[in-house]
């Protein structure tokens, strides 16, 4: 990781609470002359070609940069030892950048698709637009700065270097949530939720709904190192972030995960550590280890949904699982291959009526993209299915307070009679009105929302 990250030894960095402001945001509208253009703030406007319909990027506020200098990609990096915290921020070569841009210049593209949907995969068009808008248009600087405003550390536990976002509130009560992600996603889905849930005052909450923030990368993902050796399974990983909060000083807290990040929260619920207090899940695994001949509406909706996706979804979890080290070829030495295997898992499991762009801006999937390919950890993060190859929805009983909230387009919608037949302690059942399968993500604010509810009855 030397060759792509920096540290600062910066003591105005530590456990700091800061302010985020937004992201440069890319929407879509319908063009019927079908060309792409790109709308920024300072009024240009930047044509490419496509077909695919019209882009605008437009940005919230300027985003100031952390004081001190960003170091070379190439300078000495201060590596943690034993059990220290260092902070650090991203800074990618140059020359990473331009070998990107340089090869999706050289893409080989396939014949166009012989249907009229997304039944085969990424419609040829929406791919040529996807990484036109990558090549032409896409900042990666901005979101190196935007993310580099954030505090963020790295510390070594059980031999492997983990990454994680770690932004204090400023009210004196807040409770301490460990944000854990998932594949196709990383530490990226959940910057929109940090300053609503460090500082609810200024974002239409109350002080008593206060967060201490806390986002790992898996191991792999990321900023995180790759491990060298099998066994960096969910529970290893669980362990790890008790390991983590306890190094962090925190005696009491509370989890959330959607995704393999459900899957690593519901197991830190089977652990029962001391100091977690309870958990919450966007996607928990509910069903029973044999589904009954009688279901009512509800369960027989999540089964039918759950059937589906074991027919039709289900291909990339088989490869992930059982060859993910050749799969890591064609994701590491082509953004191509690996852009378009992302997409489509946005577009799949989005609440979206045809495009993803209609439940997640270009730009913060491409964010995500370009984390995947500049971190070169398509093979590492694709080894975490290997590691865990069961792909069961009955995840087992859970007695510790468990929240749960339904978002209408997750892979299965979570019948509340199997929630409460899972979770003895079931304090919150939610369902939000639109979202799906990358909850914080598409909707950030129902996110946030649902988490200030879900947890009330544990604030001490």
């Amino acid at each position: 990781m030397s060759d792509f990250i920096t540290h600062i030894n910066d003591n105005k960095t530590e456990h700091e609470t800061v302010r985020l402001d937004p992201p440069p945001v890319i929407t879509s509208a319908f063009s019927r002359r079908g060309v792409l253009k790109a709308a920024v703030t300072t009024g240009s406007v930047l044509p490419f070609l496509s077909g695919a319909g019209l882009l605008s990027i437009t940005a919230g506020s300027t985003l100031p940069l952390l004081s001190g200098p960003v170091l070379a990609a190439s300078a000495p990096s201060a590596k943690p030892t034993g059990t220290a915290i260092v902070p650090f921020r991203i800074a990618i070569a140059q020359s990473d950048l331009d070998d990107l841009r340089a090869r999706l210049a050289l893409t080989r593209w396939p014949e166009k698709e012989t249907v009229q949907d997304w039944s085969q995969g990424v419609p040829l068009a929406k791919a040529q637009a996807l990484i036109a808008a990558w090549h032409d248009h896409y900042d990666w600087r901005a979101f190196e700065r935007r993310v580099n405003q954030i505090p963020q550390f790295l510390t070594n536990i059980d031999g492997l270097d983990i990454h994680f976002i770690h932004v204090k509130s400023a009210e004196p009560n807040a409770l301490p949530i460990l944000l854990t992600h998932g594949w196709p996603g990383s530490f990226s889905e959940f910057l929109e939720v940090v300053g609503p849930l460090t500082d609810p005052v200024r974002h239409g909450g109350k002080a008593s709904d206060a967060f201490d923030v806390i986002i790992p990368s898996l191991p792999g993902y990321a900023f995180s190192a790759k491990p060298t050796a099998p066994g960096w399974n969910i529970d290893k990983t669980a362990a790890t972030w008790v390991k983590l909060m306890d190094r962090l000083g925190y005696e009491r807290w509370v989890a959330q995960g959607g995704d393999w990040g459900a899957s690593v929260t519901s197991t830190l619920g089977q652990l029962r550590p001391e100091g977690l207090a309870g958990i919450h899940l966007n996607w928990a695994f509910v069903f029973p280890e044999v589904i009954p001949e009688k279901l009512s509406p509800d369960e027989k909706r999540a089964v039918d949904q759950a059937n589906v996706f074991k027919t039709e979804g289900i291909g990339y979890f088989k490869q992930l699982s059982t060859k993910p080290q050749t799969m890591g070829y064609g994701l590491l030495d082509s953004p191509v291959a690996l852009a378009t295997y992302i997409y489509e898992k946005f577009q799949v499991w989005s609440d979206n009526k045809g495009d993803p762009e209609e439940a997640i801006s270009l730009t913060a999937m491409l964010d995500d993209i370009s984390l995947y390919w500049l971190t070169r950890s398509g093979a590492s993060a694709a080894r975490f299915y290997w590691e865990n190859p069961g792909n069961s929805f009955a995840g087992g009983i859970i007695d510790v307070p468990v929240a749960v909230s339904v978002f209408p387009r997750e892979i299965y919608q979570v019948p509340k009679s199997w929630a409460e037949a899972t979770f003895p302690q079931l304090i919150y059942f939610g369902e939000v009105e639109k979202g799906g399968h990358f909850a914080a993500l598409e909707q950030p604010k129902l996110f946030t929302e649902e988490l200030r509810r879900a947890f009330t009855s544990l604030r001490s």
